[in-house]
């Protein structure tokens, strides 16, 4: 017994004095959607101020595709040493368990939560030349032709893609599903009429807003935004009735982190994310910052798990 107590001091003194002197090579930090949306340019954010604050280098390493199997992949096989963090979504915690086959990873078992970095208002959208300029016109035009729109996702059985079904169903039609890979590619595909809606977050898409070139025909926030006054929240308009969670991205890192070098983690970070520069970025893309503690995002996490499972079992069996 005095062996095994002895044994388990030495390896807490050890773990506190690597955490003590962590980090002391590049950091790897794992974003599952493409360059250039507003999570990745999030990340990157996230990166240079965290890079400043340790004086090591945070490489920003995107692994999109497979509705975000491919990073969650990549974090899971990661080194448990405090030298990967990994954003994570919705789709990545919640979604893939349920939905995808022979998933590579397991999110409940993998990962340990860091820290909730922020929620999105999100905008159901169509191009500027589609003709429709409210919602009860896109409604009407979906209904009058089921199956001929084309809908913007992150791929099959994603939380984008299943908002697509709960949309079809509530308007009595249905969209057919284009996958892309990330936020700045469906608004690609909008500037170029190659979809005619999405619901994608509203920061991917504000320089294109204001430049006329895409339309948002409502918006997920509680309330309007001040610099689109004439938009109606999904509330006002009956959008919110899908029984998924918000879209969130968060930091975990790969079981078996030190404890104490979760807690550096976790506490640089939040202050990042509450930092002024931060918040700025974060109020001029509609995202909402977070933060809390671990044990908060934790607690998140498995009630999205749940509101998951609702949306699994009635739009994607």
């Amino acid at each position: 017994m005095k062996k095994l107590l002895f044994a388990l001091a030495a390896f807490a003194l050890s773990a506190s004095a690597h955490a003590q002197s962590y980090p002391t090579h590049a950091i790897k930090m794992i974003v599952p959607i493409s360059v250039g949306s507003v999570t990745d340019i999030a990340a990157r954010l996230t990166a240079q101020a965290l890079q400043q604050r340790f004086g090591q280098s945070v490489v920003v390493v995107n692994k999109p595709g497979a509705a975000m199997v491919l990073g969650g992949t990549e974090c899971a096989k990661s080194a448990p040493d405090g030298y990967t963090l990994c954003l994570v979504s919705p789709d990545t915690m919640s979604f893939n368990p349920l939905t995808v086959p022979n998933l590579p990873y397991d999110p409940a078992k993998e990962f340990v939560p860091v820290i909730d970095m922020y929620h999105v208002t999100e905008g159901l959208m169509v191009p500027v030349r589609s003709g429709v300029d409210t919602l009860d016109a896109l409604r009407s035009k979906a209904a009058a032709a089921p199956g001929k729109l084309n809908y913007g996702t992150l791929g099959e059985r994603t939380t984008t893609d299943a908002f697509r079904q709960w949309l079809g169903e509530y308007w009595h039609t249905k969209f057919v599903a284009i996958p892309y890979k990330g936020g700045s590619e469906v608004i690609g595909a909008l500037i170029g009429d190659d979809i005619d809606v999405a619901k994608i977050g509203v920061g991917n898409m504000v320089s294109q807003f204001k430049a006329g070139k895409i339309k948002v025909l409502a918006v997920s926030a509680s309330q309007r935004a001040a610099a689109m006054p004439n938009v109606p929240t999904f509330k006002e308009t009956g959008l919110n009735g899908f029984p998924g969670g918000p879209i969130y991205w968060g930091v975990v890192v790969p079981t078996g982190t030190p404890a104490p070098i979760v807690a550096r983690l976790h506490d640089e970070l939040a202050t990042i994310f509450h930092s002024q520069k931060f918040t700025d970025f974060a109020k001029q893309n509609y995202l909402e910052p977070v933060g809390g503690t671990t044990g908060d995002f934790a607690a998140f996490l498995k009630k999205d798990r749940q509101d998951a499972k609702i949306v699994v079992d009635k739009y994607m069996k």
